[in-house]
């Protein structure tokens, strides 16, 4: 007997408006709090600041590994997909420099989920490998097309400047000087371009 073939996409149950936007409101909250607080936020205090019922945030997600997770992701694939639209609207090293500051954002909203993440991290629930392909991949399509318009130096390599992009932000983040992060990262965008 042949089996059943699975459900097409578009006939699988797709979740209501409302239940979509609240689940983007919760990530978009956790998102900001995690960014600005010192310490993990409670999904009490991220349910309030989404506007929604503690219930509904745990409905979305059951666990704050769950959240923690999901903003963690959403935040990659925005990096990876901010690098092609930066790519379509600018120049490559213009989009290259636009890129760094959003991954400045990047690093940090992971500042008030860090004990979580190295957690899941090291339970192996959310593996780096597979992450930092696929930002290396987004930085080297940048680099590539600013060696073909000659406007980044042909030599740069996406882990150098990865490497060099995060010491420059954990620096920054230590020494509290406001600026000072995006006047290091303007540094390395003139040791990128060509001689």
């Amino acid at each position: 007997m042949a089996a059943e073939p699975s459900p097409s996409p578009s006939a699988r149950p797709q979740p209501r408006a409302d239940a979509a936007r609240n689940r983007e409101a919760v990530l978009a909250a956790a998102t900001r709090a995690f960014a600005t607080s010192d310490t993990e936020p409670s999904m009490r205090e991220i349910a309030r600041q989404a506007g929604v019922g503690i219930a509904t945030a745990f409905r979305h997600f059951p666990t704050r590994e769950a959240l923690v997770e999901a903003v963690y992701r959403d935040q990659v694939v925005r990096l990876t997909a901010g690098a092609r639209e930066l790519l379509a609207e600018h120049p490559p090293a213009r989009a290259l420099r636009l890129w760094m500051d959003l991954f400045a954002e990047w690093q940090a909203t992971k500042h008030g989920m860090t004990d979580t993440l190295l957690a899941m991290i090291d339970a192996g629930e959310i593996s780096l490998a597979h992450s930092r392909q696929e930002l290396l991949s987004a930085i080297t399509a940048i680099l590539d097309a600013g060696a073909a318009a000659g406007d980044i130096r042909a030599d740069a390599r996406a882990d150098d400047l990865s490497a060099a992009i995060l010491g420059m932000l954990a620096v920054a983040a230590k020494s509290g000087e406001p600026g000072q992060a995006g006047r290091l990262l303007d540094m390395l965008m003139d040791g990128v371009r060509p001689r």
